[in-house]
């Protein structure tokens, strides 16, 4: 069989199992990542070969120096496949496959999966309901958005992961001072009506367009909550014969379909809005999902996606036939909390329904898998309680972006 040559892109240390499993098939991999995490524990084990790139800010590349660079690797490497490891890389590797003329999803595409204004013009075109929304690059625009629909909204970065950098506004005498702040970068922003409600997520597997793994979960801490006020973070899965779930297939389906989503690991996001039920897309992704989300998935499924990803494009770039394993169907939960300490106490923690403690320093992270869903919900009120009491540290927000 021949050996495929994989580039993962990676500025964030993460893709540990993609890059091994993606080595056991009989590939060779090459890493370019960050200048700033190669002391990291990569799997060097499966690295051919590695390159850094120097950061301009936090997750940024010079990107005319990544495709300079691009070029020169492909000197010598016939190049088949590139892969995006962290959501700040989906721009990076649509570029180079654009320029390089890789098979994948290029820059039209990446959008719809990193772009939250594509993501929400995409939505409204294929008939998805999502919270109301509008660009900001025009002054009368905003002022028609924020007559025609009340306060709050939510002033979000177009490309950020996650709740980073959202700007929650309370009234009109504040957006224009808040839009106002952000100087130069006012058009990496969009303005959407803050709908609350309880926050779930969707983790799926795609090969050839179809959708052939689907795990459903409920955060407990909703994560634009934890990134402002600090706490404790925790999700727990939902049993797959809930209406929960059968709600969150559909619309994930639907999202993904219209998107134009060929193969490949996905984390979406969506809202159940408290005054109406209704169920709001709220932002997706072409990736597998952080947070160790991926942990708790497995402890639930023994799906673990970083390895079937790999074995998703493995068999997409062989033209080999794909057979994902039957999913087991536990409950499983996941708590992660920056602690005082680098090392905290377990002890308190242990207990006959933790599948693992995470290694993570400063922090106390626990995935619990059982039989039943009340018990996951047992243990993971009581660990926030332990938390809270004795381990949580709460640093201060980040300001504001200025100008």
């Amino acid at each position: 069989m021949k050996e495929n040559t994989i580039v993962c892109i990676s500025c964030y240390y993460k893709g540990y199992d993609f890059m091994e499993e993606m080595k056991n098939l009989g590939n060779k991999i090459i890493l370019i990542t960050s200048e700033n995490i190669k002391e990291k524990n990569w799997p060097w084990h499966a690295i051919d070969e590695v390159y850094y790139m120097s950061e301009i800010e936090s997750s940024v590349w010079n990107l005319d120096d990544l495709v300079q660079g691009f070029s020169y690797l492909a000197k010598k490497n016939k190049i088949d496949a590139v892969i995006a490891l962290d959501d700040y890389d989906v721009e990076k590797a649509a570029l180079v496959r654009e320029v390089f003329r890789i098979p994948g999803m290029g820059q039209t595409t990446h959008r719809y999966f990193r772009d939250k204004l594509a993501m929400r013009q995409m939505a409204k075109d294929s008939g998805i309901d999502a919270p109301e929304f509008s660009s900001i690059f025009n002054d009368e625009t905003v002022n028609e958005f924020t007559d025609k629909y009340p306060a709050p909204w939510v002033l979000k970065p177009r490309s950020e992961a996650s709740a980073t950098g959202i700007i929650k506004i309370r009234s009109k005498e504040e957006i224009w001072p808040a839009i106002e702040n952000l100087g130069d970068k006012r058009h990496y922003y969009l303005l959407e009506s803050f709908k609350p409600g309880d926050v779930f997520h969707v983790d799926s597997l795609v090969y050839k367009k179809e959708i052939i793994f689907t795990s459903t979960s409920q955060y407990l801490s909703p994560p634009m909550k934890v990134s402002h006020e600090g706490g404790v973070f925790r999700t727990k899965t939902l049993g797959r014969y809930s209406e929960e779930f059968k709600a969150l297939d559909a619309a994930n389906s639907k999202v993904l379909k219209s998107f134009g989503l060929h193969h490949g690991a996905t984390h979406t996001e969506f809202i159940r809005g408290k005054e109406d039920g209704k169920w709001y897309f709220l932002e997706t992704s072409s990736r597998v999902g952080g947070a160790h989300i991926p942990d708790m998935v497995e402890a639930s499924s023994g799906i673990n996606l970083w390895r079937e990803w790999a074995k998703i494009e493995n068999a997409v770039l062989k033209g080999l036939d794909y057979q994902l394993a039957k999913p087991t169907g536990f409950s499983a939960g996941l708590i992660i909390a920056l602690a005082k300490e680098k090392s905290p106490d377990r002890k308190e923690f242990q207990c006959d329904e933790v599948v693992r403690f995470l290694p993570l320093d400063y922090h106390v992270g626990i995935v619990y898998k059982s039989d039943r869903k009340e018990r996951i919900e047992e243990l993971l009120d009581d660990a926030c309680e332990k938390i809270n009491k004795g381990h949580l540290n709460i640093l201060p927000p980040k300001s504001k972006p200025s100008s």
